[in-house]
């Protein structure tokens, strides 16, 4: 079922309005609070990547779509940028001293841990995220 499908301009000073589209979908889809705050810093993490590096040279959009099945949100972040496949990414060091630590790849680390199920795919020249969260309001 969807729940919701919005484009907005690839750049971070959208984020705010990108963000609240994402938890009025949750709120209709009802999904729980803790789950929700996963899901936002999802969001935050995908979007800021999508605005840095699909597009590094000039603008471009996402479209932001949620779905609902039974007990399953889904976010789907679709862009037209450049190929990104963040999930090709190592995870980061989290066992070195804070200060040894090569500075990046939190945000990734966040996307794979908080959500239930993730996945990347290129299609038709578009990147596709699709985040799973699992888990409704009782």
């Amino acid at each position: 079922m969807k729940i919701g499908s919005k484009l907005f301009a690839a750049r971070v000073e959208n984020l705010t309005e990108a963000s609240g589209f994402v938890e009025e979908c949750a709120d209709r889809f009802g999904l729980d609070a803790g789950k929700k705050f996963g899901l936002l810093l999802a969001l935050e993490e995908a979007f800021v990547n999508i605005c840095s590096y699909a597009y590094p040279h000039g603008e471009g959009a996402a479209q932001i779509t949620c779905t609902g099945d039974g007990g399953l949100f889904v976010l789907e972040i679709t862009d037209r940028g450049a190929p990104v496949d963040l999930l090709s990414l190592p995870d980061p060091d989290l066992t070195s001293d804070l200060m040894e630590r090569r500075i990046g790849g939190l945000g990734i680390h966040f996307i794979r841990t908080l959500s239930d199920s993730v996945a990347y795919r290129r299609e038709d020249k578009r990147n596709i995220l699709r985040m799973e969260f699992r888990g409704r309001e009782r």
